[in-house]
């Protein structure tokens, strides 16, 4: 009996994990993005929705900037804060795997210690709010930055903090985008102005330009000793 229990609790596991699988495979955030807008006319039940796909986003591994998109296209300008907030709690999963990770990653080869060394001293060198909130000015994938704040041992509030400082410029560009939808489908791309992105970027490497360097130049007599 005890056997038969749990051949059926595999066979529900995996269905479970395939119709998963399935749902990634076929699901897209543009799909997602149409499934929202029939729910625009509802704020409580697109709320709802939104919630769902702040929960969900990370294991899709789509882009974070898809939820400030969909909280535009959904409540407008006034729902910067609220993108802020939902881009906030969508990082947490990723970092939070990252940062129990890390110990049991220490010590099992010589890259990963490197690489959460390198972490380490550039969150030292920085600031953890600093090194998060500049990381993410630049143009890289959200959850790689947050795997890397967990593994570098960042702690939770300057993470958070970083996070939604880091976050608010993506959220303004997101909420542009999808308060302009209807004028992105009619073929004005106008809605972002490349400058913006360019000047994100530099600030982000400017506020990193320094920590780097006092990281580089501490390691430089270790490295020639």
């Amino acid at each position: 009996m005890n056997r038969r229990f749990a051949l059926f609790g595999y066979l529900v596991a995996g269905v479970a994990i395939a119709g998963a699988a399935a749902v990634a495979w076929i699901a897209s955030p543009e799909a997602a993005v149409a499934r929202l807008a029939l729910l625009a006319d509802d704020p409580v039940r697109f709320g709802v929705a939104l919630l769902a796909l702040t929960a969900v986003r990370p294991l899709l591994a789509w882009p974070t900037t898809l939820l400030a998109v969909a909280v535009g296209f959904g409540y407008g300008w006034v729902g910067v804060p609220l993108g802020v907030a939902l881009l906030v709690a969508t990082a947490v999963v990723p970092y939070r795997l990252a940062r129990a990770g890390r110990v049991r990653v220490r010590g099992a080869s010589r890259t990963a210690d490197r690489l959460c060394d390198a972490g380490e001293r550039l969150a030292t060198a920085a600031g953890g709010l600093r090194a998060v909130a500049a990381t993410r000015l630049l143009p890289l994938p959200s959850d790689a930055v947050s795997v890397g704040a967990g593994a570098a041992g960042i702690r939770p509030r300057p993470f958070l903090l970083g996070t939604a400082v880091g976050e608010l410029p993506w959220v303004i560009v997101g909420v542009a985008v999808g308060v302009s939808l209807d004028r992105l489908a009619a073929g004005d791309l106008s809605a972002v102005d490349p400058t913006v992105l360019v000047a994100m970027a530099g600030t982000g490497a400017l506020l990193l330009a320094g920590p780097l360097y006092r990281t580089l130049v501490r390691e430089e007599p270790a490295t020639t000793a």
